[in-house]
């Protein structure tokens, strides 16, 4: 039933009134609209409520055995057109087998290819995507031409060519799953068509559930609850702190890595690896994520990101406990002082009274990486000056030697700021520093992290008591004074600084919006935009971004301020 179909109306460029060319085979469903010369191929689907509208960009064809779910809309504009496989000129080219999915924009000029999968919410302007690509949701194509057979991760905006040559490939369970839904909207098509003759719908049916054993797709049920399996499956197990730890070092180019170690080896810092992570998709990381947890119950696990270019570690972050505890969620603190011991927390070993469970978990990642420790102290006036004075050095390589060295740095300058950090001696570079003292500390309890992505400096929670801000110890009077302190630190090392803001359920999945530019390098102009960006979004996430504008990468992310 094709209730919706019109010719185009009469217009400069369009006078000819072109009517839609509508295979027999293909059903449209009377709650969509196609209007123009738009050509709809063999065994096609078009679901309720999609709108094809060939009036401006023009023509359109959408290829043989392909499916339009709700929602979607096609459109094209007047200028503009793509080379269809036929060698003739389209605003808009559909190719076979493709699913664009509930909400999709096609925008014209524009060329899916055959046998592609454009996720829920995706849009595609002005540019070209290859032969069996698949593009998750909420992703942005334009201006750009994809290879055949790549993958698009969720959430993507793909605008420079650049970006599109650096995809990655399609995994064989990515194309199953793209198949398994082309076969299940072939059994909708069908059916619709026969939905009144009981005896059309047994062979249907019979068909349906080939397609769900894997005999016709590929694809199984069973699989469809396995996150290696299912691209739509995020994760089942791993909380949203590490989601969004994975994410971040995956944006940043780096590789993941994972390790594990029961209670024994962990009080020595004696980690061993798990299964190598290969891939650089969300889906393949989270995967083997999971397996790893699995294989391993009963034990610590960490993750960590690899920079292939300097052969170094980069923010690791302990996964689970032993007693099968998970990582907290972002608020508290990463490595787990908030845990009660009887989950499975880590308690402080008796050499240490003072030092936090952070602290000395800290300690014990830069001994095994084979860093050096620093220590350096500020009080209050020349910590608002970010002016530090360094410590004794620690020259020891033991544990247990480096935790007294810090314990005498914090007895010496009772009443300051203390913080620690390792060396990289073959890069010349600080690694992942750590505020362990401040003024008043009794026994320096740890500080939670500002972000699950380590930064320079952390702000104790009291610093968020009023939603991020610290209005008596920040000079420019809402800030924090540790934002303050990084902000300063970063625009001595001469980098740029941005910020961005989320709410809470853009948050969940990593989906951050920039606030207006900062341009200045001057401490009083980035702090003012920093203040703006966090008056004009109260109620959500607010970061810093540090910004290395000769590499073209971040080197710090902070949240300043919280729900």
């Amino acid at each position: 039933m094709v209730a919706g179909s019109s010719a185009a109306p009469p217009t400069p460029w369009s006078k000819d009134l072109a009517q839609p060319k509508i295979d027999q085979t293909a059903y449209v469903h009377s709650f969509s609209n196609i209007i123009g010369d738009v050509t709809v191929g063999a065994n096609v689907l078009v679901a309720p409520g999609t709108s094809i509208r060939a009036d401006e960009g023009t023509p359109f064809r959408i290829g043989e055995g392909s499916n339009l779910q709700d929602g979607v809309v096609i459109h094209g504009l007047e200028q503009g057109r793509v080379l269809g496989d036929d060698e003739q000129p389209y605003s808009v080219w559909i190719g076979k087998n493709t699913s664009i999915t509930h909400m999709a924009l096609i925008h014209g000029p524009a060329y899916v290819g055959d046998d592609c999968f454009i996720g829920f919410r995706s849009t595609i302007f002005n540019a070209r995507v290859g032969d069996g690509c698949i593009v998750m949701m909420h992703a942005l194509i334009q201006d750009v031409e994809i290879s055949s057979g790549k993958f698009v991760p969720s959430g993507s905006i793909i605008t420079t060519q650049e970006q599109a040559d650096r995809l990655p490939d399609v995994a064989t369970a990515d194309a199953q799953f793209a198949e398994h839904v082309v076969g299940v909207n072939h059994a909708l098509r069908s059916g619709y068509h026969c939905a009144q003759d009981i005896a059309c719908i047994t062979p249907i049916r019979q068909q349906l559930e080939k397609v769900y054993s894997g005999e016709s797709a590929g694809f199984s049920s069973q699989s469809s609850s396995s996150t290696s399996n299912s691209p739509m499956i995020t994760t089942t197990r791993l909380d949203s702190a590490v989601v969004e730890q994975v994410r971040q070092l995956l944006a940043q180019g780096y590789h993941i890595g994972t390790e594990h170690a029961d209670k024994r080896r962990f009080q020595t810092s004696t980690w061993h690896s798990c299964s190598p992570i290969q891939g650089n998709r969300e889906a393949d990381v989270f995967a083997a994520l999971e397996r790893c947890v699995a294989e391993h119950p009963g034990e610590y696990i960490r993750l960590f990101g690899i920079d292939t270019k300097s052969k170094r570690r980069v923010s690791e972050l302990i996964v689970q406990r032993p007693g099968g505890v998970t990582v907290s969620a972002p608020s508290k603190s990463t490595y787990g002082s908030n845990i009660p011991k009887s989950s499975g927390g880590y308690a402080a070993p008796a050499y240490s009274t003072r030092l936090s469970p952070e602290a000395i978990e800290k300690v014990r990642q830069f001994v095994a990486q084979g860093y050096q420790i620093g220590t350096e102290h500020a009080d209050k006036r020349r910590f608002q000056s970010c002016t530090w004075t360094s410590c004794s050095p620690i020259q020891v390589t033991r544990e247990a030697d480096a935790i007294a060295a810090l314990e005498s740095c914090l007895n010496e300058h009772a009443g300051e700021y203390v913080r620690v950090f390792g060396i990289d001696t073959k890069a010349r570079q600080r690694i992942s520093e750590l505020i362990i003292q401040r003024p008043g500390d009794k026994h320096s309890p740890a500080p939670a992290p500002s972000s699950s992505y380590p930064s320079s400096s952390y702000s104790s929670p009291s610093s968020y008591s009023n939603g991020g801000y610290a209005p008596a110890s920040a000079p420019s009077g809402k800030l924090s004074a540790d934002v303050v302190a990084q902000v300063r630190q970063l625009l001595a090392q001469g980098y740029r600084i941005s910020a961005e803001h989320a709410d809470k359920r853009r948050f969940q999945t990593t989906s951050w919006t920039s606030c207006a530019p900062i341009q200045s390098t001057r401490d009083s102009d980035v702090f003012a935009a920093l203040e703006s960006c966090v008056a004009e979004n109260p109620g959500e996430y607010v970061r810093l971004v540090g910004i290395d504008t000769k590499t073209r990468r971040r080197v710090a992310e902070t949240i300043i301020q919280r729900p």
